[in-house]
């Protein structure tokens, strides 16, 4: 039997919504193990003089804890 465990992080990119996924799903492999899925549960942009200057999304990474 295994046990997941689901943690939630923010991430960003300027260039776009997946490259923020990625790069929060880089960030949390160098630290958490055993990577099974994630999912987005929020998605916003930074906008500033009518411009988007940010994506972020917030994710629910899970994981099989050992």
């Amino acid at each position: 039997m295994s046990v997941a465990k689901v943690v939630e992080i923010s991430a960003s990119s300027p260039t776009s919504f997946e490259d923020a996924v990625k790069n929060g799903i880089d960030k949390a492999g160098e630290s958490l193990r055993g990577i099974k899925g994630a999912w987005v549960s929020e998605e916003k942009v930074e906008v500033e003089d009518g411009k988007i200057t940010e994506f972020r999304v917030t994710l629910r990474v899970s994981f099989v804890l050992e």
